[in-house]
């Protein structure tokens, strides 16, 4: 395994979670993989749990760990070719990579879409870069479109929580204050269209996904007509995918938070969320709290998918 940004990247998705629940009973049984290896953290943007639960993983692999905050004590990096660098940037990534490459064996890579370009987004422009220049397995700590870690994450968390074979999983936009990326719906619906899942995406109209990830899922406009049978609940806010409003807010409508009431619609479903979440736009304080929340055992989980992947790619070199 030499990257990863979607499913399809570690194959048969029931073999890998399985692979993941094992690792979650020791993660300390393969410390012997990472030995005199090293991971690099790559951070062009915040992060609390991905930068934790990945630096977790990579010691309980055996690895030295090292962080580099591109926006903090280094160099700001400019990522696009032709461009005269007489401004504030006085490196450039192409130079950059191959340099940090230079100090490590696995790369992990953290870049949002910057809502400028929708096709310097979609091409995942920067973590391409260091794929192609790096020489070393790279995988997104989120991308521009993507967070694989975190919809691997998920999954792993409905495995160990489902109560029937083919669980009812909705997800739902909710209202938020800021334009958000796609990154984490988009690889939600990637990693639920390859598991046995009945998956569903409701959203107010215009705010349509790209179909590289919704591929088959059901989409419904009408979030309470979702919601009827749910078993796995996964809020998330996302801005406008579709042209000309891509990267735009177009609804802060409340009735779309997750509430009691709602969650009185489903099969006394299960809450979740990625994390940092808005409460009282995105979900109530009284279901997040509840005693159906997952928010914590799936963030968790982060540093077992992490440590999954790491684990493959350590195997590869």
């Amino acid at each position: 395994m030499r990257k990863l940004l979607m499913a399809q990247d570690l194959g048969d998705l029931n073999k890998a979670v399985q692979e993941a629940l094992e690792i979650k009973k020791n993660r300390y049984a393969y410390k012997q993989l990472g030995e005199n290896k090293t991971l690099l953290c790559v951070f062009f943007n915040n992060s609390l749990r991905t930068r934790l639960s990945t630096q977790k993983a990579g010691m309980n692999l055996g690895m030295n760990t090292m962080v580099l905050d591109v926006n903090q004590g280094a160099w700001k990096l400019e990522t696009e070719r032709g461009v005269v660098m007489d401004g504030d940037k006085s490196e450039h990534l192409l130079e950059a990579i191959p340099v940090m490459a230079s100090f490590c064996d696995v790369i992990g890579v953290r870049s949002f879409a910057r809502f400028e370009n929708k096709e310097f987004d979609y091409q995942e422009t920067i973590l391409n870069q260091f794929i192609k220049y790096s020489g070393k397995p790279v995988f997104s700590m989120e991308s521009a479109t993507a967070h694989p870690l975190q919809a691997f994450a998920d999954l792993i968390t409905i495995e160990e929580y489902k109560k029937k074979e083919r669980p009812k999983v909705v997800m739902t936009w909710a209202p938020h204050p800021r334009a958000l990326p796609q990154a984490v719906p988009n690889s939600f619906a990637d990693f639920m269209n390859e598991a046995n899942v009945d998956f569903v995406i409701t959203h107010p109209k215009g705010y349509e996904l790209s179909e590289k990830f919704v591929r088959n899922a059901k989409i419904e406009y009408d979030q309470d007509k979702a919601l009827e049978g749910a078993d796995f609940v996964y809020a998330k806010n996302w801005s406008a995918y579709q042209d000309p409003h891509y990267g735009q807010i177009l609804s802060k409508d409340m009735s779309w938070t997750v509430s009691t009431e709602k969650m009185a619609l489903t099969n006394n479903a299960y809450f979740m969320h990625c994390l940092p979440v808005r409460r009282n736009m995105i979900v109530t304080d009284d279901v997040i709290e509840s005693p159906q929340s997952l928010v914590i055992p799936e963030a968790a989980n982060r540093e077992i998918s992490a440590e999954t992947v790491i684990k493959r790619i350590l195997e590869s070199l």
